[in-house]
């Protein structure tokens, strides 16, 4: 096995590489791709980072030897927050976590679940044109409403309308993650400080909401019980309540978080390109007319699914893959020590030039089924990679394509003159400060679908 260790910074640059993961976390890793190439060492303070930025990088410590590798850096510190879930929990208790739900997520049940997502979608387009003419409308929280609503009717068959505390919360939840995470576990959790207080407001409510969840399914449920909530409540009745708490706030927040962060950096980008725009419009209006969608409809809005897919390349939801090593293992000809703290960076592999031409570009037709892809496998991982695969991915995908096609269909959103989008990489890849947008009607067959709504509602 190699002894080789990447290149990267002097240890006389961890004060200013503390500053960077404070302050400017993509940066930080796209300034050592640029200047030490696709292996770099990071050390700050006592921790040491291996970061690796090329395909095969990715697949070695994602697929081919994942079984050494356990979630690491940032997921460690939120599993403080969430507990055992399937976002955080390893070994075999992941694997019964992951088997209870994914028959959740099966193609057969989703497809049964597509009206929903038109339901939901056609409500948020409602909420937006209830706006008058220049007001701002923040999209983001938007997007965060709409992504809690599908959750439920898809996947948890519950009403998240009432608890609209619940991503709020989940904003405390991950600003304390981050907070222990850039300050290395350093500062004592009995402090009373402001973020720390919040966290645990936050998660008190939470466990709320849990608990709720968990009280209606126990009480007079009519439903088919084929249901995420049902089948926790289910597999892990042995385990306590306790338990159940962590794995339904884990879905809670993998189940609309980064579905939302997509939709938001989407219209984002649709707003700065009008050809874009226009095409999709276009799609909408021949494969939807004046209904909302089924589940046919998806394979029909190809146009739309390359936007959403170029989306997630240049803002990939989950913008790192941290894990830890537990042997010691080489990675692209580099010597990684037991217990080291490894780095894969979506963001970062999704831009590298050597596999994307004009990788900062926005070019939804990169992604066209005729189009050549000149590229490895794991250049492109926006649902990771590996048995950890996001279990959710067809869904998102789902509901982001057809959310997507009808607010493009009846609507445009504009962006509030002079706000910029600036990346936020907390556990997913927010917009920071949120994202207000104007809101203006275009001609289509609104008021046929407005009908057809208000007929189902």
């Amino acid at each position: 096995m190699s002894r080789r260790t990447p290149p990267g910074p002097p240890l006389t640059a961890g004060p200013a590489l503390f500053r960077q993961l404070v302050a400017d976390r993509l940066g930080m890793l796209t300034t050592a791709n640029a200047r030490y190439g696709d292996a770099v060492k990071l050390t700050i303070g006592p921790k040491s980072l291996y970061y690796f930025n090329h395909p095969d990088h990715a697949k070695h410590v994602l697929a081919d030897n994942s079984g050494n590798y356990h979630k690491g850096l940032g997921l460690a510190e939120a599993r403080q927050a969430i507990g055992d879930g399937l976002l955080t929990s390893e070994g075999e208790l992941w694997r019964r976590q992951r088997k209870t739900v994914q028959p959740v997520f099966q193609n057969r049940r989703l497809a049964r679940q597509a009206d929903a997502i038109g339901l939901e979608a056609a409500k948020l387009v409602d909420r937006l044109r209830a706006h008058g003419p220049g007001e701002p409308v923040d999209m983001a929280e938007e997007m965060t409403g709409l992504t809690l609503g599908v959750l439920g009717r898809t996947v948890l068959d519950a009403d998240l309308d009432a608890f609209t505390s619940i991503g709020h919360s989940f904003e405390a939840l991950q600003d304390q993650a981050m907070f222990d995470m850039v300050s290395l576990n350093k500062v004592p959790a009995w402090l009373p400080l402001p973020k720390r207080v919040r966290f645990r407001r936050a998660l008190k409510d939470l466990h709320r909401v849990a608990d709720s969840l968990v009280a209606q399914r126990l009480s007079g449920y009519d439903g088919d019980g084929d249901d995420a909530v049902s089948r926790i409540i289910a597999a892990s009745r042995e385990d306590g309540l306790g338990r159940i708490r962590e794995e339904l706030v884990t879905l809670l927040l993998a189940g609309h978080e980064t579905t939302a962060s997509t939709l938001s950096w989407a219209f984002h980008l649709i707003d700065g390109h009008p050809r874009v725009r226009e095409r999709l419009h276009a799609e909408a209006v021949t494969v939807l007319g004046d209904r909302l969608p089924v589940y046919e409809d998806l394979h029909q809005l190809r146009y739309t699914a390359m936007v959403v897919e170029e989306v997630m390349r240049l803002y990939p939801p989950v913008w790192a893959l941290p894990r830890r090593a537990l042997a010691d293992d080489e990675v692209g000809g580099y010597h990684v020590p037991a217990g080291a703290d490894v780095m894969i960076s979506p963001y970062t592999l999704h831009r590298h030039p050597r596999f994307w031409e004009e990788p900062d570009r926005f070019v939804p037709e990169r992604f066209d089924p005729g189009a050549p892809a000149n590229r490895p496998r794991y250049a492109y991982i926006p649902f990771g990679a590996g048995p950890r695969f996001c279990v959710g991915n067809h869904l998102g995908m789902m509901e982001a394509v057809f959310v997507i096609a009808m607010v493009s269909r009846d609507l445009r959103l504009t962006a509030v003159p002079g706000r910029r989008a600036v990346p936020e990489p907390m556990l997913s890849l927010r917009i920071r400060g949120g994202l207000p947008m104007t809101v203006s009607a275009v001609e289509s067959a609104a008021a046929g679908r407005s009908r057809e709504v208000a007929a189902v509602l």
